[in-house]
Formats: C-alpha cells, sequence, structure tokens
C-alpha cells in the first residue's frame, strides 16, 4: 500500500500498539484510544498523531474519520484492535460489564466499520482488518458475554465483505488466541493457554494484510488467521 494514513483503534495498548510500532517508519500512523490521557501519553512515545475517541458514540467515530481524512487525505488501512473482556459465568456477571461489552464489541465494531468503509469506498481502495478473537471458533467455560460480543463481529465482517464486490476495498478478519495484553490480565491466568503468541507475532500478520495492494486477489472477508500460538 503506497502512501495513506493507517488509523489503529484501540492502538494505546497490547496488539492494537504492537501494530501501531510495526506500522511507524514507513507510514503515518494515528493511534485511537478511549482515554485522553492515554492516547497522549502513546502519542507523543511513539512521535505520530493521536486521537480521543470513544467508539460506543457513532458521532465521535463520524468526525474521527473525517478529521482524518481532512487532515492527512488518503486512508491506507483501518486496524480495529479495541475490545472490551467480560469473563464469567452470565448468573454471576454484572449488568453494568455486559452492556460495556456490548457497546464496545458490538456498537463500536459496527460504527468503526461502517466509517472505516464509508472513506475507504469513496477513495476506491484501502483496508480494513478486524481483529476477532479465536473465541468465536471454540467454545469454553466462562466466556458467554465475550464470545457472543465477538461473534457479532465475525458475522458482521463476513456480511459486509461479501457485499463489497470489489477486491479493491478488502474487509478482512483475524482471530488471535490470548495473548499476554492488558486485556488478557483483566481476563485472568486460567484464560491463557500454555502455548500461545506474542503480540508482536500477531501485529507482523495485521500488518501484511493493512499493507495489501489494491490488485492483490484472493483476501477480502477471509478469516485470515486463527492463531492459537501453535502457528
Amino acid at each position: 500500500m503506497a502512501g495513506g494514513t493507517f488509523v489503529v483503534v484501540g492502538g494505546t495498548s497490547g496488539l492494537g500498539l504492537a501494530v501501531a510500532r510495526r506500522l511507524l517508519g514507513r507510514h503515518r500512523v494515528v493511534v485511537v484510544g478511549d482515554e485522553p490521557w492515554e492516547v497522549a501519553a502513546v502519542a507523543d512515545e511513539l512521535d505520530c498523531p493521536g486521537a480521543a475517541c470513544d467508539i460506543t458514540s457513532y458521532e465521535q467515530v463520524r468526525e474521527l474519520f473525517a478529521g482524518v481524512v481532512e487532515r492527512y487525505g488518503v486512508i491506507g488501512g483501518v486496524a480495529d484492535c479495541a475490545s472490551v473482556w467480560a469473563g464469567g459465568d452470565l448468573l454471576d456477571l454484572n449488568p453494568e460489564r455486559i452492556r460495556r461489552a456490548v457497546e464496545v464489541n458490538v456498537l463500536g465494531t459496527t460504527y468503526v466499520l461502517k466509517e472505516a468503509l464509508h472513506h475507504l469506498t469513496r477513495q476506491g481502495q484501502g483496508n480494513v482488518v478486524y481483529v476477532g478473537a479465536l473465541a468465536v471458533t471454540r467454545s469454553r467455560p466462562g466466556i458467554p458475554v465475550y464470545r457472543a460480543t465477538k461473534s457479532y463481529g465475525t458475522s458482521l465482517v463476513e456480511s459486509v465483505a461479501e457485499a463489497q464486490r470489489s477486491n479493491r476495498v478488502k474487509v478482512m478478519q483475524l482471530h488471535p488466541g490470548p495473548m499476554p495484553t492488558r486485556l488478557q490480565e483483566r481476563a485472568g491466568a486460567e484464560f491463557l493457554d500454555e502455548v500461545y503468541a506474542q503480540p508482536e507475532q500477531v501485529a507482523a500478520e495485521v500488518v501484511r494484510l493493512l499493507l495489501l495492494a489494491a490488485d492483490d486477489l484472493y483476501v477480502s472477508g477471509e478469516q485470515v488467521l486463527r492463531a492459537d500460538g501453535r502457528w
């Protein structure tokens, strides 16, 4: 992908931060997070633009992408790495935790994808990579709400990718297993398998997809990676 700015949603920690680091140097990157202080700290550390955005607000997401386009022009690609953990048996889950997981993992994913595709379609090219979770392919105790909300993202991406009818705008997804990230710390050690990938390893695959050219074939809609470390 020659030129363009890459937007990394959820780019202030974990896999998103690893993706931003890997893109920097040869590409402009805008890191997006929901905490202004954290966005400012990461943007300063990486020496790149940052934007605070609550992705559960459609207005904020719309303003985010409009601002990126107005300031930097073409968007080369969007990595949606934002996610909220909601672990535990359904009967024990706090309703507020359920609501937040649905807002971020369902509404936030929808708003980001909607606005990203609005601008990429207008440009006539660009790539979207949604970071799902291995949890959508394998049920296990203690993750009913998390799995359900991440499964929504998978279904959405599959449907939207099928509807593109053009390879020039690619909509892809990647399903990593548990990784040692801040989200994983909140999940607890019991959900980290004995074999797992590091964020930097998975970030390499996210970036590979983000940098695919408009004429690269047979990728849009693919579930490119379902990795729990057993590559």
